[in-house]
């Protein structure tokens, strides 16, 4: 079975994360659960991690914290997305957090459907032209007897 890496980074400070961080872990639990009742028919299971950030690697670079990867590509890249910043809380101190435009809309939490929509996007490429499910698909359609 072939695998589907997800990889979300979020900002933990003293245990806490900030309610955009908050909302976004929700959204990718139940994007995961959905994406792995639709890719399993197809061979493909998900693999979620996820990554704490410490206040100073979030200090360094506050737009690493509410990021998503999707098979080794950052989400916004898949969606054809934008990446932005707004004023977050008291757990980001004074630093904007990570936003993402899709479409003229920004997220300060990543919505479930954009994640399953990236994450559809990456699935479809391990399926299509030159996967090997393809390559025996297209023999076993062009009439030779590949068993």
């Amino acid at each position: 079975m072939k695998t589907l890496p997800i990889l979300w980074k979020r900002l933990v400070n003293e245990g806490e994360t900030c309610d955009r961080c908050g909302s976004t872990q929700r959204n990718v639990a139940s994007a995961v659960a959905k994406l792995e009742a639709a890719l399993q028919p197809l061979g493909i299971q998900t693999l979620l991690e996820t990554q704490a950030i410490d206040d100073a690697t979030f200090r360094a670079d506050p737009s690493e914290s509410n990021r998503i990867w999707i098979a080794g590509k950052p989400l916004e890249e898949w969606l054809g997305a934008s990446v932005g910043a707004s004023a977050c809380c008291s757990v980001c101190g004074d630093l904007p957090c990570r936003t993402v435009e899709v479409d003229g809309a920004t997220f300060e939490a990543i919505p479930e459907d954009l994640i399953v929509r990236a994450a559809m996007i990456a699935a479809s490429a391990m399926v299509g032209p030159g996967s090997s499910s393809a390559a025996s698909a297209a023999c076993c359609t062009s009439g030779c007897t590949c068993d």
